[in-house]
């Protein structure tokens, strides 16, 4: 567990967190060069890519031995200045996938955004029905309780005709009169 939990770690730091800032500085700085640009850009669109694949795949391949700490070199492969993979791999893979499906992959994708609005929509609608029914219930029951309390009260006023608070029976379950002892 301890393993996982520092594979998990670095896996954060040296996959997202170096690379981000990179990508930070090479975009913020005065010149920025083109293929620098151009390399985090491939690197987070890869990252993109891996981290939706894995998703999925991540049932089936899991229980491969050290597989966090092949995801880990994986990510280090690709930012690292002397191999940048990230080149590699993007041109030598995804490029070739992504141009000759480009077409498919939009359209699935609008067609998933459109399916996904729609879902979202439906859920919040009956999300808004149920919390208006749970608003109501609660409401309900804080109107019966008051009633209960001011029932209770409204007997106390007898106690000025020479009745005793002591004759009525206190509401069961009430913390505010439990503990209250009658004479």
């Amino acid at each position: 567990m301890l393993g996982e939990f520092i594979t998990k770690s670095l896996i954060l730091l040296l996959g997202y967190a170096y690379p981000g800032f990179k990508c930070y500085q090479t975009i913020e700085r005065n010149r920025v060069q083109n293929e620098e640009l151009r390399f985090w850009c491939q690197y987070w669109v890869l990252v993109a890519f891996l981290t939706v694949v894995e998703a999925v795949a991540d049932i089936f391949i899991s229980w491969v031995p050290m597989y966090g700490e092949l995801k880990l070199a994986l990510f280090i492969y690709l930012w690292y200045p002397k191999t940048k993979g990230t080149g590699v791999i993007y041109d030598a893979v995804l490029r070739p996938y992504v141009t000759s499906h480009e077409s498919d992959i939009e359209n699935k994708l609008l067609e998933w955004r459109a399916r996904i609005w729609d879902l979202a929509v439906f859920y919040l609608q009956n999300c808004s029905e149920f919390g208006q029914s749970a608003f109501l219930q609660v409401l309900e029951y804080f109107v019966d309780q008051s009633k209960k309390f001011r029932g209770n009260s409204t007997t106390k006023k007898n106690d000025k005709h020479g009745e005793s608070a002591a004759q009525y029976p206190r509401p069961k379950g009430s913390p505010f009169f439990a503990n209250r002892k009658h004479k």
